[in-house]
């Protein structure tokens, strides 16, 4: 995902958000690369961010099951408990597939049983240099793996998108 501000400050802290998104996706291209993927760092986005993702054919994983514990009211983030294909404002589709789970929520998930058809498991690359957290990814991870199919996004967009429930920008957008 990409840190709007700073290696340490993942949401944005000034306009223009959406027009990066554009550039940076765009150069991608020139450079022969194809990204496929979208997250917004601090799981932030909002209509322009969402609509250039559409432009630049991305699936997104911004939106979340849940409201990140940590982001003050206010502030924008997008919920999706399922993949899902959201028409935004412009007619564009954004295809969604949601970050569903953190470390903590997963280990939480697989205890209780209750986990979703889908599961998208996050973390960052400091969770390996901290032991507990590391070991908690060696057992949560293959805990998962014998409960679920594991699978790419890339393929699970492919798969899960044909038939996923089609919802609206404000059925997604939170405040």
């Amino acid at each position: 995902h990409t840190h709007w501000t700073a290696p340490d400050h993942a949401r944005p802290t000034a306009d223009g958000i959406a027009d990066r998104v554009l550039s940076e996706g765009r150069r991608l291209k020139e450079y022969g690369l194809s990204a496929t993927l979208f997250c917004g760092g601090g799981w932030y986005t909002d209509e322009a961010v969402a609509e250039a993702c559409a432009e630049l054919g991305y699936v997104d994983c911004t939106p979340r099951a849940q409201r990140p514990p940590y982001l003050p009211e206010g502030e924008a983030w997008a919920s999706l408990a399922a993949p899902a294909t959201v028409v935004l404002p412009s007619g564009r589709s954004l295809r969604g597939i949601p970050t569903t789970h953190s470390l903590g929520d997963l280990a939480g998930g697989l205890a209780g049983r209750d986990l979703p058809e889908v599961v998208h498991v996050y973390f960052h690359d400091t969770d390996l240099v901290n032991a507990r957290r590391r070991a908690l990814l060696r057992i949560v991870l293959p805990l998962l793996a014998r409960r679920a199919r594991v699978t790419e996004l890339d393929a699970l967009a492919t798969t899960a998108l044909v038939q996923a429930e089609r919802v609206t920008w404000a059925d997604v957008a939170r405040l």
